[in-house]
């Protein structure tokens, strides 16, 4: 743990642009120079950076290579961020300066009205982040996909989201549990609220009929019938990429997981495939959000880093994961190992100006999710 750092190093600078009546962030905000940025950055005490990928720990050592500040990076998962960040805000005593998290709304909901954490826009960037990923930033959007055994079946035995209600599917499917991952209820939300409509479609396009139901929306109706045929649920992906990729199996799961996992492909020799037939989406996807500590001791080195991981250096070690920078400038890697770039209009992206209507909603999804959900 780091101690507190307030009054070190760069304190006086930070004194005297307080005494013009000026903040170090609205200073970068009005007037950016990337080397003025570096030269300030490194008059700074270390810093270091959440996030929920292992990748994180290279990202800080190159980024401390290239411009010669000191960062560390810590894998804490969203979940312990929030709590990591809430607890040090109101301790006044950060340790991580800056939080890479996916979980957007509970940081719309909560991090950030409660002033616990920023979000900058670097400015020579504003004109190739698209306004959706501004405010708050999100430094790229995370998929999770349909998968299915290359090895077994030459194409993905499933073609619409409905099928895998049928009784041919129960317990032959898996997916992280919704009640340990908010990034899933937040999706039914998403669903329900931006493309019920196409739920309810996909339905009549699969059994000729239009969906008749009880349930409140087309959506909680699917999640409903998802639930009582019996998934194999999860708290991680990697059961999932065993359950769907590993050879040699007779009658292997489909599976809903990161496309991160297609890298072990390579990496393990398993044989997953991503199902580009499946309608109307062959996945979703997730925000994950560049913020910074608001009690940081280093908001230059903090701000330094947030712009180094909207350049093509900064984030390719997630783009090869399948991660898609939110900057239009960065063209994905030919060898990125799911394929999804040949078939991301059909992924069904996240839209966080309701983010905290799924913040809201997330407890009744995980309720409804819970009940029926077949053991």
């Amino acid at each position: 743990m780091k101690p507190n750092r307030t009054g070190r190093c760069f304190a006086a600078a930070i004194a005297a642009l307080m005494l013009a009546g000026t903040s170090p962030l609205a200073v970068a905000q009005e007037e950016f120079d990337l080397d003025a940025l570096i030269a300030a950055a490194r008059a700074e005490p270390p810093i270091t950076i959440y996030d929920s990928t292992g990748k994180i720990v290279d990202m800080a050592e190159a980024f401390s290579s290239t411009y010669g500040v000191q960062a560390t990076g810590v894998k804490v998962s969203a979940t312990a961020q929030f709590e990591q960040v809430t607890r040090e805000a109101q301790a006044g005593n950060v340790q991580g300066d800056v939080a890479l998290i996916t979980d957007t709304p509970a940081a719309v909901a909560q991090l950030l009205p409660q002033g616990y954490v920023e979000s900058w826009l670097p400015p020579d960037m504003a004109d190739t982040i698209p306004a959706q990923f501004q405010s708050p930033l999100a430094i790229t959007t995370n998929a999770n996909v349909f998968a299915y055994n290359t090895e077994v079946h030459e194409s993905c035995q499933v073609t619409n989201m409905w099928q895998l209600t049928d009784p041919e599917w129960e317990g032959r499917f898996a997916m992280v549990d919704p009640l340990t991952k908010g990034t899933y209820p937040d999706w039914f939300n998403q669903m329900q609220t931006y493309a019920d409509d196409q739920v309810a479609q996909a339905y009549e396009d699969y059994y000729g009929t239009p969906l008749v139901t009880d349930q409140p929306s087309a959506t909680a109706a699917w999640v409903v019938a998802l639930a009582e045929s019996g998934p194999l649920v999860t708290d991680g992906d990697d059961a999932i990429a065993e359950a769907v990729g590993v050879p040699g199996q007779a009658d292997p799961f489909v599976g809903l997981l990161s496309s991160a996992k297609f890298r072990d492909n390579a990496d393990s020799g398993y044989v997953l495939g991503l199902c580009t037939d499946l309608r109307p989406w062959v996945g979703w996807s997730y925000t994950k959000l560049g913020l910074i500590a608001s009690g940081t001791d280093s908001p230059n080195a903090a701000r330094l880093f947030i712009h180094y991981v909207l350049t093509e250096d900064g984030i390719m070690p997630q783009m090869v994961d399948g991660k898609i920078p939110t900057n239009t400038d960065i063209a994905m890697p030919d060898d990125e190992p799911s394929g999804l770039m040949a078939v991301h209009d059909l992924v069904f992206g996240y839209d966080s100006a309701t983010a905290l209507e799924d913040w809201d909603a997330r407890q009744d999804w995980q309720d409804l999710w819970m009940v029926h959900l077949k053991r």
